[in-house]
C-alpha cells in the first residue's frame, strides 16, 4: 500500500509492506511473533538534510493495553525505555517497523495507528505536525490469528489522538489535522 503526503511543496509518498511473519529470526523478532504480522514502512520524500528529518508516532488500541481496549495509547519501542519526545522512529526518511507479539496466545483485538510527522518548533515551542497516516493491526480468535490489512487514516484519526499524546507529552504541541505545506 502506498500512502501519497506533500510537505515544503514537496511530493513524498510511504510505502507500507506488511505481512504474515513466518519466519520471526528472518526480521529479528522472537518465535512468540510467529503468526502474527510485521509491518515495514518506508518513505520516498526528495529533500535532503534537515529538510527531510522526520519522524513516527504510533499509537495502538488492544485488549490488554491500559485503557482495556477503549482508547490508543502511545506505542514506543520498549528496549529504548522512556523517551522525552513522541517518535518511535525518527531520523532522515525515517523507516517504521513493528512485529506485535503475544504469548500466551488469547483472544484479543490489536489496532495500531502510524502516523509520519515532522518536528518542528524552538526549544521552547516543540511542535509534531502529522503528515498521513496508516492503521493496521490483527484479531485474535481461538488459535487463529486474523491479519487486518493496512489502510489510510484520516485526518480526523489523527485529531482523535492528539489529547492522548499532549497527555503523554506535555512538552511538546500535537498540531491539528494533516500538514500540506
Amino acid at each position: 500500500m502506498d500512502v501519497d503526503f506533500t510537505l515544503r511543496a514537496l511530493a513524498g509518498r510511504i510505502h507500507v509492506t506488511y505481512q504474515r511473519n513466518d519466519d520471526p529470526a528472518l526480521v529479528g523478532a522472537g518465535p512468540d511473533s510467529a503468526g502474527f504480522p510485521w509491518c515495514h514502512a518506508g518513505v520516498d520524500y526528495p529533500a535532503r538534510g534537515y529538510d527531510a528529518v522526520l519522524g513516527w508516532v504510533q499509537l495502538v488500541c488492544s485488549d490488554d493495553n491500559e485503557s482495556g481496549g477503549r482508547e490508543y495509547e502511545v506505542d514506543p519501542l520498549a528496549f529504548l525505555g522512556d523517551l522525552p519526545h513522541p517518535f518511535c522512529w525518527i531520523g532522515l526518511n525515517p523507516q517504521l517497523f513493528d512485529a506485535p507479539s503475544r504469548a500466551p496466545l488469547r483472544d484479543m483485538t490489536w489496532r495500531a495507528h502510524s502516523f509520519l510527522c515532522v518536528p518542528d518548533g524552538t526549544q521552547d515551542a516543540l511542535e509534531v505536525h502529522a503528515l498521513a497516516g496508516f492503521g493496521w493491526g490483527f484479531d485474535v480468535s481461538g488459535p487463529r490469528i486474523n491479519l487486518v490489512e493496512p489502510h489510510a487514516l484520516e485526518p480526523q484519526d489523527w485529531e482523535r489522538n492528539r489529547s492522548t499524546l499532549t497527555n503523554t507529552y506535555p512538552d511538546w504541541r500535537f498540531q491539528p489535522g494533516f500538514r500540506s505545506a
